[in-house]
């Protein structure tokens, strides 16, 4: 398993392969992802600069005493699939979530030299052991949905789609 830091030996990544992850997420899911787009289309200043980020398919749970973060397991990825070329177009570099993508996607992953992690599923409150420290950034509003900064350390991931587009749901490609 192979120990990342950032965005350190992305290019390196191929599908199939475990990793733990050290550093930042930002979570977003179908509502960050619409607004995004949307600020993207008017040419108007996101909540945070897209360039070289990860963005963590999750809603997390109401935070324990003592914790600094809920559960927080992925959610569905194809969800965000409409949005995700435009925002892979304008500096996204990793993304994180579970399932499958279109076709789309695939293709943006490849073109805009983007990795997609799946994080293991129903392991929401064993994830949240890694998050070191969480912070509100925009969409409060969005409640659950809002986009939250996460510190991680060793956030345990598996390459579904590398940079190349080789994908784990196709077997033949790795």
């Amino acid at each position: 398993m192979k120990h990342i830091i950032g965005f350190d030996k992305l290019s390196g990544l191929r599908c199939a392969e475990e990793v733990l992850f050290s550093g930042v997420f930002y979570t977003a899911r179908d509502q960050a992802h619409k607004r995004f787009a949307q600020a993207i289309n008017k040419k108007q200043k996101l909540p945070l600069v897209l360039r070289n980020v990860a963005l963590y398919y999750c809603g997390p749970t109401a935070t324990p005493k003592g914790r600094a973060i809920g559960s927080c397991g992925p959610t569905t990825s194809l969800r965000m699939d409409t949005f995700t070329p435009l925002l892979l177009k304008n500096g996204l570099k990793i993304m994180v979530g579970k399932g499958s993508r279109s076709k789309e996607v695939i293709e943006a992953i490849r073109k805009y030299k983007a990795i997609y992690f799946i994080a293991p599923a129903g392991c929401g409150a064993l994830l949240s052991t890694c998050v070191k420290k969480k912070t509100l950034v925009a969409y409060k509003d969005l409640g659950p949905e809002a986009v939250y900064r996460l510190e991680v350390k060793n956030f345990p991931l598996v390459v579904a789609i590398d940079t190349k587009g080789r994908s784990i749901y196709s077997k033949s490609e790795y």
